[in-house]
């Protein structure tokens, strides 16, 4: 498969530090925790892509992207952001992210499905709601996968903005790490850092978790780079650990977190309200009071 051209994720504006560092107010729910602070000297972006159409075939299935694909929202002057879900399993924090999409609240649309288990639910869920499905990476077993270049090229072709890991098991490729610098995230089930990296994923989390006697835990949601979960930290959850709490029960609370941190840092992603600090991290600015992160 050969591209045109590749494109990078949007460009994400950058927060200079204060010379004082700034003040953090914590505010305690039943559900979660969230940080605040104030920030000035906001660069903000004005990016708009070209519409184009693709023919690209994968099992069978035909992308064409067409003009309403690329519609402007002319009060905010920002461009409703394709979106490519990775995915290994059901797919539920995808599922919610698509809800989300088709309901408005997140202002872009998912515009193909990428997983290595072309059998798998989130698969189904994307082939029965008409979103093309992306075998990857190839392999012995799945020939019919791609390789790193040709996926770049595939979800280059496609427009893709931002690139959001949903129970993805397979290591990214510095390919499409190096494309899309600064726009693939992705979602784990534990406070990062702690009970993260390879070989922690799914009931083996929440297990550790509760065998270490941590009395909290919660998603985090993290930009991806070469390894396993070690990218800066975007936006967390916090909910509590109980005294007794099976793995079951505390993958439940987690999860349900899950869904609504990942279609809040989506809505913030395409709303191109995640902002960098010069120290490099990254940042979500309030959408009803601007000068207000978390």
């Amino acid at each position: 498969m050969e591209a045109n051209s590749f494109l990078s994720g949007s460009t994400i504006p950058l927060i200079q530090t204060p010379r004082k560092l700034p003040s953090l107010s914590f505010a305690q729910s039943h559900s979660h925790l969230s940080a605040s602070f104030r920030a000035h000297k906001l660069l903000v972006p004005q990016s708009l892509r070209s519409s184009r159409r693709l023919e690209c075939v994968n099992f069978a299935e035909k992308v064409k992207n067409n003009g309403d694909k690329y519609e402007k929202d002319f009060d905010s002057g920002i461009k409703k952001k394709n979106l490519a879900v990775f995915v290994s399993g059901g797919g539920s924090n995808f599922r919610s992210i698509h809800a989300a999409c088709l309901a408005g609240s997140v202002y872009g649309d998912v515009v193909v499905l990428v997983t290595n288990k072309p059998d798998c639910g989130g698969a189904e869920y994307a082939r029965d709601n008409s979103i093309p499905v992306i075998l990857f990476p190839k392999t012995k077993d799945e020939p019919n996968g791609l390789s790193p270049n040709d996926l770049v090229a595939a979800l280059s072709e496609v427009n893709v903005d931002f690139i959001l890991l949903a129970g993805y098991l397979k290591l990214i490729p510095m390919e499409l790490i190096r494309a899309y610098p600064r726009s693939i995230v992705n979602i784990h089930p534990s406070l990062l850092p702690a009970f993260g990296g390879k070989g922690y994923y799914g009931m083996k989390v929440h297990k550790a978790v509760i065998a270490s006697g941590a009395r909290y835990s919660g998603p985090t949601i993290h930009f991806v780079d070469e390894h396993y979960d070690t990218g800066r930290i975007l936006a967390q959850r916090v909910v509590p650990v109980l005294w007794n709490d099976t793995a079951e029960d505390l993958a439940a609370r987690v999860l349900l977190e899950e869904h609504r941190l990942y279609v809040d840092v989506a809505s913030a992603l395409c709303e191109e309200r995640v902002v960098w600090r010069e120290d490099g991290v990254p940042v979500i600015r309030s959408k009803e009071n601007p000068d207000e992160f978390s």
